[in-house]
């Protein structure tokens, strides 16, 4: 079955919930300011809770409670610390804030914002705001902008009479703008989303893994999408958008076993995962996620090298694009693409879950 029954769900939240408290010990010991307002800790010892990001000398992990707000902290019998102030509105939740407006005033829009729009609406100049939403999202303003297109034009494309009727109704002031950018949008040509997967059978089961929650898909064919996320009922959802016009089936014996080499995989990411794909995309995009899956495990390459790789070099950008656009984690292992200067750059499913998978792939 896709989803487990109440008791096996309650016993996977557990286990899924496990790598939290770790994740929080870690924001606390580099004190980032980025998850203030997300809990607070507490130290046993002194009684005393703190935000994350306070500069105190640090405690023992052994000492360290996590309560999600201060309320629940002080219900505890701990007291405010008086240096970071944690039951006080922290600048970064004023930034939160901020920015939680200009993506609802995106949001409700009916066309495109600019960045001066938005960092007047926010009170700041066009590089501090560009920063901070940055910073806050992990998007810029305008790739933020693109997902909400996305996900405008896929629900208009499964409800319209026509594609046409589907561009105008979600925003588009012209056909000609929207195939410009159609593929970006929604990874694939207008035509095939609109299908759904019509004539498919997909078999999925959700799963606690290492990194929160991950869904397995396939068709009859093989694995068309390993994604991840923090909510198991949000990937069933997905799923079901994305496969619209599909037929659901039993997950079979055959499917099970992949699902488990994905579950062992995940906790010891050595080697290649082997499995059957159904790999759908552009000519381009494959040639590119092929490139990927020779990067050896514990290794990484750059995308100006995957593009050098393809006989492509000036196209590193469509090369980042076609990762983004990569729905089949880890047997497709575009977490092992970075930066030229090294650094990770965005990923699908959260860049702490590609420095994590990196990590466990690097471990011997």
């Amino acid at each position: 079955m896709p989803l487990k029954n109440p008791a096996e769900q309650s016993q996977a939240t557990q286990a899924s919930q496990m790598p939290l408290a770790e994740a929080r010990w870690q924001a606390v010991a580099c004190r980032d300011p980025q998850v203030d307002g997300q809990f607070v800790y507490a130290v046993k010892t002194t009684g005393i809770y703190c935000r994350p990001s306070c500069p105190s000398r640090s405690a023992k992990r052994q000492n360290v409670a996590f309560f999600d707000t201060a309320d629940l902290a002080v219900a505890a019998g701990y007291r405010a610390c008086k240096r970071c102030k944690p039951d006080m509105q922290s600048q970064q939740q004023d930034r939160n804030a901020l920015v939680l407006q200009a993506c609802q005033a995106i949001e409700n829009s009916t066309s495109a914002l600019s960045l001066e729009q938005l960092a007047q609406q926010a009170q700041l100049s066009r590089y501090h705001f560009h920063r901070i939403f940055k910073n806050v999202t992990g998007l810029t303003p305008k790739a933020y902008q693109q997902a909400v297109q996305a996900k405008r034009i896929a629900a208009s494309l499964q409800s319209a009479p026509s594609i046409t009727d589907a561009i105008y109704g979600a925003g588009f002031n012209s056909s000609g703008r929207f195939y410009d950018s159609a593929h970006a949008l929604l990874g694939m040509q207008p035509k095939r989303f609109r299908e759904g997967g019509k004539g498919k059978y997909i078999r999925y089961e959700i799963e606690p893994c290492a990194l929160g929650w991950v869904i397995v898909a396939a068709t009859r064919q093989g694995v068309c999408a390993i994604e991840f996320g923090d909510v198991a009922q949000t990937l069933s959802e997905q799923i079901h958008e994305r496969f619209h016009q599909a037929s659901f089936e039993e997950a079979d014996a055959e499917f099970k076993r992949w699902v488990a080499q994905v579950i062992r995989y995940l906790d010891q990411p050595q080697g290649i995962l082997s499995l059957p794909l159904d790999i759908r995309g552009t000519v381009f995009q494959r040639r590119v996620w092929q490139a990927m899956q020779t990067i050896p495990a514990g290794q990484t390459a750059s995308y100006s090298e995957v593009a050098e790789r393809i006989g492509q070099p000036k196209a590193f950008r469509a090369v980042a694009h076609a990762c983004a656009c990569n729905a089949i984690a880890v047997a497709i292992p575009c977490h092992r693409v970075i930066r030229s200067n090294g650094n990770l750059s965005e990923y699908r499913w959260g860049s702490e879950r590609k420095a994590e998978l990196l990590r466990r792939q690097r471990k011997k």
